[in-house]
């Protein structure tokens, strides 16, 4: 049964940050999008069963676009009139915003969000009982940046968290206060920002929202997905959203744009991690075991090439396509982040890249086993693709991984609160120059 909740909002700002453009490191985070206005939603928000919608009833002002307070020294550890050095905060969560410019950092103060070329952090938001807005401990398990507009989403986490683990508080930066939530019977598992859309996934259904009005578009019924694994597409008008099928090892695709969808089993086992590129084109995939990567067509679900990690098993932790489709990076708790080179492009799907004749050296080296000629007599292993370029880290620890503005960058996030940043020779390969490594829990650079 679907019950409906009438909510009387006065305004609700309406991102709309350009995702084409390059990012300005010296841009204001928090500047206003191009394009951003106030709406006055009249009409009723679904409370369909599993979840409900409300935005702030007060007479919300119009979003201040000057500059976030500075910070006063106590803000920041270390600073010598600030006393001693408060313990550092636990980490939470952390994610990438949708072009990988900036990450954020959820910790059991609040949340932090940082710039990654050239890093620096850009703001901290450490909740306590006067200035919060949620009355909690302060526990933020996970933000998802929009761009990098002043709009996020916040779902509490920790041992003591700030929210509820069944909503997502939709926070304004500008007003810096909570202006919208969405509530769920369930624990929420994930968020997924698009300018016109918001995306929560729950452990067996994912919910699609209207950014606008907080409208109820889509339900979307999962296998187990603890994970939260879901992924969308970011090219404006062309929404294409990935999940866990109903199966295991199936991967649903949804092309809302021509109102198709299309199921691919990917994997034996269950599925672990995927991708998708920013125009929804290409999706790569991993599963339980860790040892392949494959890389599919959403359009018609065929497999275009698969490259593998390891022999061992592994538990991939992300998985992620440079802006131009070229190169795949993949990480796990083997403490070693890959990178592939793929064979198709998002604009020309199932078409090698055209490599000028006069230009030999040009082309990346041959990750293929030297054994492959005898692929059909010995195993597959034999005639696996490998990674083209690597880079080692610690084991025991999660890290994510995202590409660099910077060509032939890759970003790296440790949930032990470290930052690299690496380069590596498209061809030549092999081990990758370490450019950067910071500890960004322990940042006291200012605003």
């Amino acid at each position: 049964m679907t019950t409906t909740l009438p909510i009387s909002s006065s305004s609700w700002p309406l991102p709309d940050p350009n995702p084409d453009s390059d990012p300005d490191p010296d841009h204001n985070l928090f500047d206003p999008p191009p394009g951003m206005a106030l709406s006055t939603p009249s009409q009723t928000l679904p409370d369909d069963n599993d979840g409900s919608s409300t935005s702030d009833p007060t007479d919300m002002p119009s979003p201040s676009y000057s500059e976030p307070p500075e910070p006063s020294p106590s803000d920041f550890p270390g600073n010598p009139s600030s006393g001693p050095d408060p313990p550092l905060p636990s980490l939470l969560h952390l994610s990438f915003n949708q072009d990988s410019g900036c990450f954020a950092a959820g910790t059991d103060r609040g949340f932090r969000i940082y710039n990654c070329d050239p890093f620096r952090e850009i703001f901290r938001r450490d909740f306590d009982s006067a200035s919060g807005g949620g009355g909690g401990g302060g526990g933020i398990g996970f933000v998802q940046m929009l761009f990098r507009c002043n709009i996020l989403a916040l779902v509490g986490g920790g041992p003591e968290p700030q929210y509820p683990l069944n909503k997502v508080m939709i926070w304004d930066d500008h007003q810096s206060r909570c202006i919208g939530e969405l509530s769920f019977r369930s624990e929420v598992k994930s968020v997924r920002l698009r300018r016109d859309r918001i995306v929560v996934i729950l452990v067996q259904k994912i919910f699609v929202y209207n950014f606008a009005d907080l409208k109820l578009l889509h339900q979307i019924e999962t296998i187990a997905n603890p994970k939260g694994l879901c992924e969308v597409s970011h090219v404006s008008g062309s929404m294409v959203l990935v999940c866990p099928g109903l199966q295991k090892g199936q991967v649903r695709v949804e092309h809302y744009a021509s109102k198709r969808t299309k199921f691919i089993m990917a994997h034996d086992s269950r599925i672990a991690c995927f991708a998708l590129t920013n125009d929804g084109r290409l999706l790569a995939t991993a599963s339980s075991k860790g040892t392949l990567v494959r890389v599919y067509n959403t359009m018609d679900g065929s497999l275009l090439q698969e490259v593998r990690r390891g022999a061992d098993r592994a538990e991939i932790y992300s998985l992620a396509f440079s802006s131009s489709a070229q190169w795949l990076a993949v990480s796990s708790d083997k403490g070693t982040v890959h990178v592939f080179n793929l064979k198709v492009e998002s604009g020309s799907l199932g078409i090698e890249r055209s490599r000028s004749a006069s230009e030999p050296n040009s082309s990346p080296p041959s990750a293929v086993s030297h054994l492959s000629f005898i692929k059909g007599v010995l195993p597959k292993y034999f005639s696996s693709e490998w990674s083209v370029a690597q880079f080692r880290l610690n084991e025991g620890f999660q890290y994510i991984v995202a590409f660099g503005h910077q060509k032939n960058t890759v970003v790296i996030l440790g949930m032990d609160g470290s930052f690299y940043r690496c380069q590596f020779d498209p061809v030549a390969g092999g081990e990758m120059t370490q450019l950067e490594c910071q500890s960004f829990l322990k940042s006291e650079e200012s605003f």
